[in-house]
């Protein structure tokens, strides 16, 4: 496609309005869709008031912030991180594995090792706010995930540059109080993220096993490319999520998808996802349509 293009980003939950707003200085500096993910998901990374991201994410049930991030290109290129510790910004680290690796994703010591390698500080990721938490939490040990709480543990963003091209980013610091070393969908190409430049790009929020289950994602994409609207899309796909799964007690999960066209949408089996738009006219934060009420 020729540099005609009207850039669009979106981005999951609240957060996504600032992640939008660096994203899209990206975008005006001629940058790309990669560029802007990238940058834009740092900004909740980087917020330690975000306590489902990065700098100041609930930890597991071990008192352990372990960090999930992928990222993906409008040529099929990615890379992934899991079950990263002491890394602020994972997100960039998927990037240098994409860049720098002939692998797609690193896991546990072995993604640190190559963080720090490439230059990453080591920092300490639970906060004094976070670290409250988890200790109130030890008082009865018990996980009980609340929908649209402690289950929006990612920010997806997805972003359509000037040149027609699309990236994806999704990061995540993972469920609340969850087994040390579970990874959910956000590292996950095809479950938490999937970008294919001919059609369109979808990233998922919420339960990631549920994502996982049905390369949600992917799934999305794949709609899309039978002609379905990135709105029709997410909600087939959703479709499919509460058909699969036999208890959808405190299932929320959620889809955001972006087209080539530069139309957008979003679905969730709950009620109370939301996600961000930002482009040349609008800066806004959109209720989805859902399937059921919690």
């Amino acid at each position: 496609m020729t540099n005609s293009m009207t850039p669009v980003v979106i981005a999951t939950w609240p957060p996504g309005i600032e992640a939008n707003e660096a994203a899209w200085a990206k975008l005006l500096e001629s940058g790309s869709a990669l560029d802007a993910v990238e940058a834009g998901v740092r900004v909740t990374e980087s917020n330690p008031d975000v306590s489902s991201v990065g700098l100041g994410g609930l930890p597991d049930r071990d008192g352990k912030v372990t960090l999930d991030a992928c990222i993906m290109d409008h040529q099929h290129q990615c890379g992934a991180v899991a079950c990263l510790q002491h890394i602020e910004n994972p997100i960039s680290v998927a990037r240098k594995v994409m860049e720098e690796t002939p692998h797609v994703m690193l896991v546990g010591d072995g993604a640190y090792q190559f963080a720090r390698q490439k230059g990453f500080p080591k920092c300490n990721l639970l906060t004094e706010k976070s670290a409250m938490r988890w200790r109130q939490w030890l008082e009865n040990a018990k996980y009980q995930p609340v929908i649209n709480i402690e289950n929006h543990d990612t920010i997806g963003q997805l972003a359509l540059d000037a040149s027609g091209n699309l990236a994806g980013a999704c990061t995540t610091s993972g469920t609340a109080y969850k087994l040390h070393g579970r990874v959910g969908d956000s590292p996950i190409i095809g479950a938490g993220l999937f970008v294919d430049n001919e059609v369109g790009a979808a990233c998922a929020t919420g339960v990631g096993e549920a994502a996982i289950r049905i390369a949600g994602s992917a799934i999305v994409v794949e709609l899309m490319r039978t002609g379905m609207s990135p709105y029709c899309a997410c909600r087939a796909t959703i479709e499919r999520v509460v058909k699969t799964h036999k208890s959808l007690q405190n299932l929320q999960l959620g889809f955001i998808a972006l087209n080539k066209r530069g139309e957008h949408g979003g679905y969730a089996v709950y009620a109370g996802f939301s996600y961000a738009l930002k482009n040349a006219t609008d800066a806004k934060l959109i209720d989805t349509e859902y399937r059921l009420v919690p």
